[in-house]
């Protein structure tokens, strides 16, 4: 029996197989909504087989957006569409939820394929633990004030209002990648003298009080993800040992799961980063076994037998893929044939099943 494609229960939700769709920004959204790109393009993912499927990371305030073409859940508005996303899912066998984000001072940027770097049209000013940009080709950020950091942790909330109301059944907060939650965990970007900055537990003092604040709403029924970084790849950044304290404190706080990635709060050279087939793997294996919490693994994941292997070692509970499910979203179907697991094909499929002469597996990338 394959371990990728085995249920998982996490609270009263179960997932049909190990695979969930990474969140992945799509920039192709106008004033935070959906649209038929996000339908198709998160809906043929739960076709193809994952069990769980995640929005990409979603705005929780207008100004939390990384782009101007960011998704956002900052209105009751914007319900109607992810509401439309989640039942299709839903017929499909897959779990749907968001990934609640803030941008802190990444935001206000242009798309990728427009060369990043400051918006000259639609632009706001982005939000941070101080008034230091990410790079100069970023808006200069105004620092947060108290009531600022309430207004933010409130919006969390109500992104996981509306995400419930919409008929999410997994919640993912993003405490990674440079956005908000990290830029106040890293000592790097978080030179603050108050109550949010300093010591460690200053520093994550935010990323706890938003999961207070939303565990409030979301119901005890219903799993609650944190994506963290676990390390800034720079010395003297947030690290693993970091990371480990805190998801063990998430774990008291009612978080299920942490979904582990890296980097992001300040520039690295490329070459300062590992970047190969499962790099960040032992940072999940570790967090999993010395903060006693389940945890998600990405990055540079493309072969089967690896998702396979990570699984089964116990070095994480979920395999999230984000790449690879771009390139084929029906890498699922295909990787369970390639372990010899037998899942089912959707129905409209099934002729192409018939002939297994010609069914091909995942290549090598």
């Amino acid at each position: 029996m394959s371990a990728l494609f085995s249920p998982l229960r996490l609270r009263d939700v179960t997932l049909r197989n190990r695979v969930v769709v990474s969140p992945m920004c799509e920039y192709s959204s106008a004033d935070g909504f959906a649209d038929d790109w996000h339908v198709v393009h998160l809906g043929s993912r739960a076709v193809g087989g994952a069990g769980l499927v995640f929005t990409e990371a979603i705005a929780v305030t207008p100004e939390g957006r990384i782009s101007p073409q960011d998704l956002g859940i900052w209105k009751d508005e914007h319900g109607a569409e992810l509401a439309r996303i989640a039942r299709f899912c839903a017929r499909q066998g897959a779990q749907w939820g968001t990934q609640l984000a803030h941008a802190g001072r990444k935001g206000s940027t242009k798309r990728p394929w427009e060369g990043g770097g400051a918006v000259t049209e639609g632009a706001w000013t982005p939000l941070g633990p101080g008034n230091e940009p990410f790079d100069p080709r970023y808006p200069v950020p105004q620092a947060l004030d108290e009531a600022g950091i309430a207004r933010i942790v409130a919006a969390f909330a109500a992104g996981a209002r509306r995400t419930l109301e919409a008929g999410g059944s997994v919640l993912e907060i993003h405490g990674a990648h440079g956005y908000l939650v990290h830029e106040f965990l890293s000592p790097l970007v978080n030179r603050r003298t108050d109550r949010w900055g300093g010591s460690f537990e200053n520093r994550t003092r935010l990323a706890r009080e938003i999961v207070r604040a939303v565990r409030a709403v979301w119901p005890e029924r219903l799993p609650l993800f944190v994506r963290l970084s676990a390390t800034d790849w720079v010395e003297g950044g947030w690290d693993v040992e970091q990371t480990i304290e805190l998801a063990a404190a998430l774990r008291d706080d009612g978080v299920d799961l942490i979904d582990v990635s890296s980097g992001g709060a300040v520039p690295v050279a490329a070459d300062a980063i590992p970047v190969g087939p499962l790099y960040q793997t032992p940072f999940a294996e570790r967090i999993r076994r010395e903060a006693r919490i389940a945890t998600g693994t990405v990055g540079m994941i493309v072969e089967p037998a690896d998702a396979e292997a990570i699984v089964a070692g116990g070095r994480a509970d979920l395999v999230l893929l984000a790449r690879e499910l771009l390139r084929d979203p029906y890498w699922p179907l295909f990787a369970a044939r390639a372990l010899g697991a037998e899942i089912a094909w959707p129905p409209q499929y099934q002729r192409a099943v018939g002939d297994r002469a010609t069914m091909r597996v995942p290549a090598k990338v």
